[in-house]
């Protein structure tokens, strides 16, 4: 994903800029703006009317102020539309009036783009307009120039700065999700590879935090806008299919409609009840996702139910229950268990009439109004606030945690990566034994669950118990689970948590551990591979120090221990790292010798299996020592070894076959390696006895028994995990194995 900056795309304004004004340019564009419609704001007439309801005379008095200085700055700027640039900023103040955000962010969203346009100091700002908006904008803009090694680096980089300015003041990533909106909302004026590309990061970036903060319009429009410019024939089919079926299905809702209000007054409950239709990218995804036509998709249309209390959505679900039948297990109780971002409400799926699927949403109106605007309700219903505590707090342990995240985290792109891991929309709700709830993505493990409760506790756990069974720290959580957490002081994170970690905070924490507790062991295997590399090429490994200085310079490492160490984590490729010093030594890149291209002709590395983070044995084949064995070099898990029959790591070595290096055991290896084997038993008293007996006499460790039963044919499979010194004690083992009474097969288990 490549990230845009708002003056080359998202703005859409033209190239040439006039120079800045004086104070008395601006009132050309004031006029026009107060004639002329621009892009849903009727003038600065209709805006100043919605501010007037909430804001005060002085505070409208430098919200004016704010307007002419922003319409001054962008005097003789012109959009792609060929508008005043002015009226984006007008735009994006109106969606922010929507909110009603304060007169300091209102302000913000007009002065949000002189900083970078016309250089406008943060100095200026303060002395103009205050620090709390000086500080806003600056959040909003891009780094000054400030040299980057590549356009990603200055885009991440500029993208952390916003989310760090966020998780002080939440107020600036609303101006610029308002920003970002009107933007996708006047896109159709900048070339279609530019659309893609905006569109492409709208639905990757800002789509997931307008959904973490719970903004669900903005959410949903902007998922429909990137929609129909990353896939614009199959938005404009969909919309026609949708178009014609609203007419199908039109008696269909309308019946609905009547029974439930009907049936709901009957029960004696004062309820609002109207139809919403899915959104095009909605029944897009589902199409997709369930690979299904259109006609399949039955419930384009849904229902709210918003009712006055808590107790009585209880009862309008048991009133919609007893109208029409619930589907199995498509009930979700939302309102006790709420999502991470404040959501609640009770969803439950009916067989409405002609056998068709209905849902059903069914929330109170302070539930609604946190639905649909997140954590903007704070602004928009200040009333309320006390029955939103409980939102803004979970928020606030967000944006908290991005801050932990940047003090662990060592460049802005691995920043962006940890941070999009968490911008998740589906949650799973889980328990600590006091009976605390935890929401943690989906698909996280009970060691992300460890690192959810703190640092400390993640990078000492030792085990973890999942509804009173113990269980693997992999283990992937479901709602419900009751998880508690075993410690050890003496206990270090271990690179292979990296491997199935899922949460940006824990993928962080263990990279800052394996990042400085054990630097020393880095630095010494990417000097080694770097060598390897400089050798291969014909170039001598001890560099002189001019080639060193301009390594270093465009590297952005700060020493050659640093890229060493960057080298052995993964974060960077020795190969790639020599041919760039080939060039830097004047001898361009065609005449790089054959292997420079893919490694494979590299002297192979060493390994002893003791190497600790630096070296890991791949837990999806586990090689032992005896197995020919292959290294892949992975981002910040240092040298991965697999088995060269390991059918994971030849998949993988086909898409990226830069990061493979050949690798060797070395001798003398005075330890034991794990080994998966898999047996296949009668289904007898002591079997299990016996084999185990069998695997001790034999000199080897059991580390790990699972078994599956097959009552049909009377056998049961038996799952251990042993360790072994080699490939020799392996195979003295199963052919012991195979002369117990009752074992009909024995063999290595490699996936």
């Amino acid at each position: 994903m490549s990230l845009t900056t708002p003056d080359s795309t998202e703005s859409g304004k033209t190239k040439s800029r006039a120079k800045r004004p004086g104070t008395k340019a601006g009132a050309s564009h004031i006029a026009q703006e107060e004639a002329a419609p621009v892009h849903g704001v009727a003038s600065i007439t209709a805006l100043n009317a919605k501010l007037a309801e909430y804001l005060t005379p002085a505070e409208l008095k430098k919200v004016k102020e704010a307007y002419r200085f922003s319409d001054e700055m962008h005097l003789g700027q012109v959009r792609k539309s060929g508008e005043p640039y002015i009226s984006h900023p007008i735009a994006v103040a109106e969606i922010c009036a929507d909110w009603k955000l304060d007169a300091q962010a209102i302000m913000a969203a007009f002065l949000h783009d002189v900083m970078e346009d016309q250089d406008v100091k943060k100095d200026e700002l303060i002395e103009r307009f205050g620090s709390p908006v000086a500080n806003l904008v600056d959040g909003l803009s891009k780094l000054e120039k400030i040299e980057f090694q590549s356009l990603v680096e200055a885009q991440a980089e500029n993208f952390r700065k916003m989310l760090l300015a966020m998780a002080s003041d939440v107020r600036v990533i609303l101006i610029k999700l308002a920003d970002r909106l009107h933007n996708m909302r006047t896109l159709d004026f900048m070339v279609a590879a530019k659309q893609r590309r905006i569109a492409s990061e709208t639905m990757e970036v800002y789509v997931p935090i307008a959904h973490r903060l719970g903004l669900n319009n903005i959410y949903r429009e902007l998922q429909d806008l990137s929609f129909s410019h990353l896939y614009p024939l199959r938005y404009r089919t969909l919309g026609k299919a949708i178009k014609a079926a609203r007419g199908n299905r039109r008696e269909v809702v309308k019946k609905i409609l009547e029974s439930v209000k009907g049936t709901l007054a009957m029960a004696g409950l004062q309820a609002e009840v109207y139809g919403r239709e899915k959104t095009l990218y909605g029944v897009y995804k589902k199409m997709r996702n369930k690979h299904l036509s259109f006609s399949q998709v039955l419930d384009v249309y849904g229902f709210r139910v918003v009712v006055d209390t808590v107790p009585n959505c209880y009862v309008a679900l048991g009133t919609l229950h007893a109208l029409y039948k619930p589907m199995p297990g498509k009930f979700k109780d939302y309102i006790a268990i709420r999502k991470l971002n404040g959501y609640q409400s009770l969803h439950t799926t009916l067989i409405g009439p002609y056998g068709t699927p209905v849902e059903f949403q069914i929330r109170t109106q302070d539930m609604h109004r946190t639905a649909e605007s997140g954590v903007a309700a704070h602004w928009l219903y200040k009333n309320g606030e006390s029955n939103l505590s409980d939102l803004q707090q979970r928020t606030h342990a967000w944006l908290q945690s991005l801050l932990d995240i940047q003090q662990q985290t060592g460049d802005s792109a691995e920043f962006l990566e940890h941070v999009k891991v968490d911008l998740f929309p589906d949650s799973v709700y889980v328990f600590t034994p006091k009976s605390k709830i935890i929401a943690l993505p989906r698909g996280a493990t009970a060691l992300d669950f460890a690192y959810t409760i703190h640092t400390g506790i993640g990078d000492h756990t030792v085990g973890v118990k999942i509804n009173n069974d113990t269980a693997p720290l992999r283990t992937e959580l479901h709602n419900g689970d009751i998880v508690e957490i075993i410690t050890d002081t003496n206990s270090r994170p271990s690179p292979t948590w990296l491997s199935f970690v899922r949460t940006g905070k824990a993928r962080s924490a263990i990279r800052h551990h394996l990042r400085t507790i054990n630097l020393g062991e880095s630095v010494e295997l990417g000097a080694e591979l770097l060598s390897q590399a400089l050798s291969a090429l014909g170039i001598d490994p001890v560099l002189p120090d001019h080639t060193i200085e301009k390594l270093l310079g465009e590297s952005s490492a700060k020493s050659l221990d640093e890229l060493y160490a960057d080298i052995g984590i993964g974060k960077r490729m020795a190969a790639l790292v020599a041919r760039h010093i080939f060039g830097l030594m004047g001898i361009s890149a065609d005449m790089l010798p054959s292997q420079a291209l893919g490694g494979s002709e590299l002297d192979p590395v060493t390994i002893y299996g003791s190497e600790g983070v630096s070296v890991q044995l791949s837990p999806c084949c586990l090689p032992i020592p005896g197995d020919t064995i292959i290294g892949q070099l992975r981002r910040d898990q240092g040298l991965v070894v697999h088995t060269i029959e390991c059918l994971p790591a030849q998949r993988l070595r086909a898409k990226e076959p830069d990061r493979w290096i050949p690798v060797q055991w070395g001798s003398d290896l005075n330890r034991r390696f794990d080994c998966r084997i898999r047996l296949l038993i009668n289904n007898e008293k002591g079997i299990l006895a016996r084999v185990a007996a069998e695997i001790g006499e034999s000199d080897a460790n059991i580390t790990y028994v699972g078994m599956d039963e097959d009552d049909e044919n009377m056998m049961t499979q038996l799952r251990f995990t042993i360790q072994v010194t080699d490939r020799v004690h392996l195979a003295h083992l199963i052919r012991n194995l195979r002369k117990v009474a009752g074992v009909n097969r024995v063999e290595r288990e490699r996936g």
